[in-house]
C-alpha cells in the first residue's frame, strides 16, 4: 500500500508540474499576442504618419517654391516662301 501512495504523491506532484508549465506556456503565448498586435498598431500609425508628413512636405515645398513663369521675347517668322510654287504653276521656275 505504501508503495501505491508514494506512486499517487508522484503522479499528482507531476501532474500539476505540468498544469503549472503549461498554464505558464498559454500565458507568455497570450502575452506574445498582445505584444504583436501593439507592435503591428503601433507601426501602422506611424507608417501613416510618415506618408502624411512626406505629402504634406512634398505639398509645401510644391507650393512655396514654384517658380514664377516669366515672359520671354520671341520672334515671329514671316511667311515662308514655297518651294514647290513653281512646278505646278505650268510656268518655268522662278530663279
Amino acid at each position: 500500500m505504501a508503495r501505491r501512495e508514494k506512486n499517487d504523491v508522484q503522479r499528482v506532484r507531476a501532474e500539476s508540474e505540468r498544469a503549472r508549465l503549461y498554464a505558464a506556456r498559454t500565458d507568455w503565448h497570450q502575452g506574445q499576442i498582445h505584444r504583436r498586435i501593439l507592435d503591428n498598431t503601433i507601426a501602422g500609425v506611424v507608417g501613416g504618419l510618415i506618408v502624411v508628413g512626406a505629402i504634406a512636405s512634398q505639398s509645401v515645398h510644391a507650393s512655396v517654391f514654384a517658380p514664377e513663369p516669366e515672359p520671354t521675347n520671341t520672334s515671329t517668322p514671316g511667311p515662308l516662301e514655297n518651294p514647290f510654287s513653281g512646278l505646278f504653276s505650268g510656268g518655268a521656275p522662278a530663279q
